[in-house]
């Protein structure tokens, strides 16, 4: 996990805030906070210790597979209480409900993300920090955005698909960074 902090201060050129999360059964999450250019910048770190597998498999053996780290960015946050739980909750699913974590996924966590915020679930998205390679045989670390989104939007994903969700976006000049954005009405 040290090669995965260092990887995260590298891109973001900054030193984080920390806090751990630990859950019954599962090893210690860590979430970090970085500040950049009026951005908060959540990125989780745990979830790439082991890779993600399919929980109908026989056998694994335990190297090879997919591994991943969630990161979600607000525009100038303010305080966001329960942000880190929700975000180490969500980095636990691969541990917790055997889900592969990948771009274009839905992840609906049942409650807000964090206090008084409409969003209870997240898009996941390809991100811009590179891809951290590890020693052969593991599969390189990817680095996943998470995009927070309400009931209906993620209802509109599940109907319509990504793609459809940021296209609307786009036609409704939606902020996705903005802690207090309004829900996309798709047509």
């Amino acid at each position: 996990m040290d090669r995965v902090r260092a990887h995260l201060r590298e891109h973001f050129d900054a030193e984080p805030d920390s806090a751990s999360v630990t859950f019954l059964g599962t090893e210690t999450i860590d979430v970090l906070r970085f500040r950049s250019g009026g951005l908060v910048h959540y990125a989780s770190l745990g979830c790439s210790r082991h890779p993600m597998l399919d929980p109908t498999e026989m056998v694994t053996e335990g190297l090879r597979g997919p591994r991943a780290e969630v990161v979600l960015s607000l525009r100038d946050p303010g305080p966001v209480t329960g942000l880190a739980r929700s975000l180490a909750v969500l980095a636990a699913t691969p541990a917790v409900e055997g889900v592969v974590l990948v771009a274009e996924a839905l992840i609906d966590l049942g409650s807000p993300l964090w206090a008084g915020a409409p969003f209870t679930a997240v898009l996941l998205g390809a991100s811009d920090i590179p891809e951290l390679p590890l020693e052969p045989p593991r599969d390189p670390v990817r680095f996943l955005t998470a995009t927070p989104i309400t009931a209906t939007e993620a209802a509109w994903v599940r109907l319509k698909g990504a793609d459809a969700m940021r296209q609307a976006w786009a036609n409704d000049g939606v902020d996705v960074l903005d802690p207090n954005r309004p829900a996309a009405q798709p047509k």
